[in-house]
């Protein structure tokens, strides 16, 4: 069977309104603004307002990204969110989305890969559209990080903030753009390194634990840190080597907004010219799976990504997850 090359027809993003500063951060715990942006690059992050909720933030980016496409809701015919940070358990946040776009021909389900989520939803849609099952796709990474933030520690609630970014993918007509290769990976015996342990069904919230922030996302910052490294920058040499390029062909590298530690030594380790790397994480922080999702449209948008340009996005998440892609755009 003979596969369709497959590409991003659209992006798009969406921010809240409300931003959080490091200064603001200053009076909620013991830490400063040297000491965060030190350690993480970040100097601010969005929050989104009460009663916005991630389904909310995914319907506003995946607005844009279907206007940029020129694709109406109605012709959508698969909806993938990836979140860690759900509406509801069940239904699915991308059945929220549906509605709410009025997109009533997609088939609609959530993906859990955390930061890596957005590639996973990626590659996921790719294969359908390049197996001819369906013509388009939208998929979204979108968070509402806010919400599952001990806001007492400091060590996790300087990192994270709310957003989302979206992407259409549709098949590619001959020599033009395209996703040329993907990597996935997972590491199951990490768990414990990254994770938010109450809540679900092996530890449900109750009278007697609700104090405890089980609820709340917790991180053994050092391990996480090694193992981002060295995964991402072998989930990037395989997608690199995957579509037959090397990497002085990358014109730009889109990492996960998670350090800038972790972007730096990604860098040296891949020889990429710093100057090839979009970086916005200090405007808002990590925003799990939109991360990669939200700097691809602010790239595309401000005129960094030209045709003919190949492009590596590459990310890292509790699980522990990784994923990359190559395009060709």
């Amino acid at each position: 069977m003979t596969l369709r090359p497959v590409r991003i027809a659209g992006t798009g993003s969406y921010l809240p309104e409300k931003v959080l500063t490091n200064q603001e951060l200053e009076k909620l715990v013991e830490t400063s603004d040297e000491w965060i942006r030190s350690r993480t690059g970040i100097r601010e992050r969005r929050i989104a307002a009460e009663g916005e909720f991630t389904s909310d933030l995914a319907t506003k980016a995946a607005r844009n990204a279907l206007e940029q496409a020129g694709i109406e809701p109605s012709e959508i015919e698969l909806i993938i969110v990836a979140t860690i940070t759900p509406d509801t358990l069940t239904p699915a946040t991308a059945c929220y989305v549906q509605e709410k776009l009025g997109a009533d021909r997609a088939v609609a389900f959530d993906i859990s890969a955390a930061c890596s989520g957005f590639l996973y939803a990626m590659e996921m849609a790719r294969s359908l559209i390049a197996a001819g099952g369906i013509q388009n796709a939208l998929i979204v990474g979108a968070e509402k990080l806010s919400a599952f933030v001990n806001w007492s520690d400091r060590n996790t609630c300087v990192l994270f903030g709310d957003g989302a970014g979206a992407a259409v993918l549709v098949p590619s007509e001959n020599g033009g753009g395209r996703i040329l290769a993907s990597h996935l990976g997972t590491d199951g015996r990490q768990t414990e390194l990254l994770n938010i342990p109450g809540g679900g069904s092996c530890c449900p919230i109750t009278i007697d634990n609700a104090e405890e922030n089980l609820a709340t996302l917790a991180m053994q910052g050092r391990e996480v840190f090694k193992h981002a490294v060295n995964a991402m920058r072998r989930a990037s040499e395989h997608a690199i080597e995957s579509a037959g390029l090397s990497a002085e062909d990358i014109d730009l590298v889109i990492p996960h907004q998670a350090n800038l530690r972790i972007i730096d030594a990604i860098v040296d380790r891949l020889e990429v010219s710093k100057d090839k790397v979009f970086i916005n994480l200090e405007k808002y922080g990590n925003t799990s799976a939109a991360a990669v999702a939200i700097a691809l449209d602010e790239a595309n948008r401000e005129g960094k990504i030209k045709s003919g340009d190949h492009i590596l996005l590459v990310a890292f998440g509790a699980g522990l997850t990784w994923a990359s892609a190559a395009i060709k755009w």
